[in-house]
């Protein structure tokens, strides 16, 4: 197995300051640089994932040879900013500036940045799709704007800042995030993607999933894993999670 280097990264959106961590693998580089993937995580989340999933991954990615950057969002984990500030807009601004580092680092080939979104952070994927023209997309279970309803007080937007579980969420991000069309952003952009999704995901459905292969157009592959929930929260289901996506990230059949 490849060895792995990880190191901390810090990079601004504005005054404000992003942490993260990068994976490199070690031994010899290709010519071109290392082939790389950029992580978004998910609303409430950050950038280790629920019992580590983006950790995990990232260092399954690095010992297959491709450089993984996995970060906070503005407002979330170790990052700057103040999650009632946080929108849409902010994120897909963030994940911009993730990119843009990512694809100039001297060890990464620019031309094969892939990028990689759960829940939010699959529609947050989604919809930078055509900006950052990823070399490959994955989305694991992908939310869609309707998620957000729940956070409608009686239907209507709130006045201000409402507690959810002691977070201060903003009413400018749930207008803007009821306002987004991914699948039409998707469909819009036309590159390789692969979605992948339990089928017993209680928080965004599996049929969300299908909504976004059909957006995505002919060819994108569709990976429902057999009684998997939201969050993956199973060693079995995560072993096929992280195979899966390896194989599909790397060019490989999936079966």
């Amino acid at each position: 197995m490849t060895l792995l280097h990880e190191e901390p990264v810090r990079f601004r959106v504005g005054e404000e300051q992003l942490i993260g961590l990068l994976h490199l693998p070690t031994g010899e580089k290709p010519a071109q640089g290392w082939p790389a993937l950029l992580m978004l995580h998910g609303f409430t989340g950050h950038k280790a994932g629920d019992h580590r999933l983006h950790t995990l991954f990232a260092r399954h990615m690095a010992a297959r040879g491709v450089a993984t950057l996995r970060f906070d969002f503005r407002g979330y984990g170790d990052s700057q900013g103040d999650f009632a500030a946080v929108t849409p807009a902010r994120q897909l601004e963030d994940a911009g500036a993730a990119a843009e580092w990512l694809r100039a680092h001297p060890d990464t080939d620019p031309q094969r940045l892939m990028l990689l979104g759960h829940s939010l952070g699959g529609l947050l994927a989604a919809q930078a799709a055509a900006d950052l023209a990823p070399h490959r997309l994955a989305l694991w279970a992908p939310a869609l704007p309707d998620y957000f309803l729940r956070y409608l007080p009686g239907g209507s937007l709130p006045a201000g800042v409402q507690d959810i579980g002691g977070w201060p969420l903003g009413r400018p991000f749930l207008e803007e995030v009821l306002r987004l069309n991914p699948l039409r952003a998707a469909a819009a952009w036309g590159g390789v993607a692969a979605i992948f999704h339990g089928d017993a995901d209680e928080e965004c459905p599996h049929s969300w999933g299908e909504r976004y292969a059909e957006a995505l157009g002919p060819g994108t592959e569709l990976a429902l894993i057999e009684d998997a929930n939201h969050s993956f929260d199973d060693l079995d289901h995560l072993q096929t999670l992280y195979a899966l996506t390896g194989r599909f990230l790397l060019g490989e059949a999936l079966d």
